[in-house]
Order: C-alpha cells, then structure tokens, then sequence
C-alpha cells in the first residue's frame, strides 16, 4: 500500500518545524512517504489505494468520506504501536481532553490518543461529555452563529473541562480552549516535548488564516 503524509494547514501554520520532525520520523529507515501538501478541501489527485497519514481530524474526515480510493489513518494509531518513538514522560501529570468532533465516530482515534497520553505518563480526567458523546469546542459553529455566541460556546465546553490543562488534537481547539479560560495542550507539542503557543486565537482572524492557506494550496 502507498502512504503519503499530510501534515494539514493547522499543524503547518501552528508549528512547521514539527510536521517535517513527523515526516522524519516516519522515513527512517528508507521508508518513502512524501509530504501531501495538497490541502483535504480539494481532490488530493492520489492514486487509488493510496492511504494517508494525517494529524487534523478535519482531514481524517475528508478523506475518508469524499475521496473515492483513498483510505485515512491518523498519526496517533501508527504511533500507538510504535516501539521507536522516543515518548516523553509527563511524571503522572493530571490533565483533561477535548476529543475533536470529526472523530466522534472514531473509537479507533479515541483509543490510540489516550494509548499515547498513557505512554507519555500523563494521567488523564475525562470530562462528563466524552470520545462519542463528546461535544463541539464551539469552533464547528463559527460562521453559523455571530462571533460572541461561538465565543460562548467555547467558554461553556472549556468549563466542562476538570482540570486547567487540557489535551487536544485539533488546532482549533487550542484556540477554543484558550477562549474558554483553560491551558490547551496540543498533542503534538506533547509528543515533542513542547509547549502549546495560542496564537492568532480570535474566531474571525483565525478562520481568515486557515481559508487563506486553503485558497493557496
């Protein structure tokens, strides 16, 4: 089967450096999986069969629900049976997590996310609302809702959240959690040991950001 990586316009825009860490990582060993940087809202132009690697789950979706030929497989699954990679360790840190909506179907995500969280010995309190009850962070309702009632719906996901650092896998949900008062650590910053910067947070300089880099690749 061929494999292909794509590291999805968030990671890209949130850390670059870590997307070509992934990519390095996933070549060792004279593997051969190119960088996709064609961005899951336009056709990938793949080869039937072809299967890609993501780390958005807005990605995970589109690929595996509009692309005829083309399977998914999140980053979190391959390395949840990984023996190479050199997982940090949390020393037990208590955190909550936010499990992203396009994954809600997902249990195969849910599980690999907290197989890793348990491999990098965080130690995990889950929210009442939960893998596939889960709720949106309130980003899904930008666009549909004025800009301070997403901002609401934020601030009332962030405060189901038990505990102030709360693991997530979606950039736009860094953004969320930080509207919402919490510390959003973003699973990739953890797996490389590093911290969460927010960013751009606010809902419409965010989305302008993401459309432009849709429009571009």
């Amino acid at each position: 089967m061929t494999h292909a990586f794509a590291p999805g316009c968030a990671l890209l825009l949130h850390k670059p450096h870590l997307a070509k860490r992934i990519n390095e990582f996933l070549n060792r060993g004279n593997q051969h999986i190119p960088d996709h940087l064609t961005c899951c809202h336009h056709d990938p132009g793949l080869t039937a069969g072809t299967r890609i690697i993501n780390v958005c789950p807005g990605c995970d979706r589109r690929y595996r629900e509009l692309y005829s030929g083309i399977s998914t497989i999140s980053l979190w699954e391959i390395l949840a049976e990984s023996d190479a990679f050199p997982f940090p360790d949390y020393d037990g840190r208590l955190m909550s997590i936010l499990d992203a909506c396009p994954t809600r179907t997902e249990d195969r995500v849910h599980l690999a996310v907290r197989t890793l969280l348990a491999r990098m010995n965080i130690r995990l309190q889950e929210p009442k609302h939960t893998r596939s009850k889960g709720t949106c962070c309130g980003d899904s309702l930008y666009g549909t809702l004025p800009v301070e009632g997403v901002k609401d719906q934020m601030r009332k996901r962030a405060g189901e959240m038990p505990c102030e650092d709360v693991v997530v896998y979606c950039v736009s949900c860094v953004k969320a959690m930080h509207i919402g008062g919490k510390r959003p650590r973003y699973l990739v910053d953890l797996l490389f040991g590093e911290d969460t910067p927010i960013g751009i947070f606010e809902p419409d300089a965010w989305h302008e950001q993401i459309q432009a880099f849709i429009d571009t690749h």
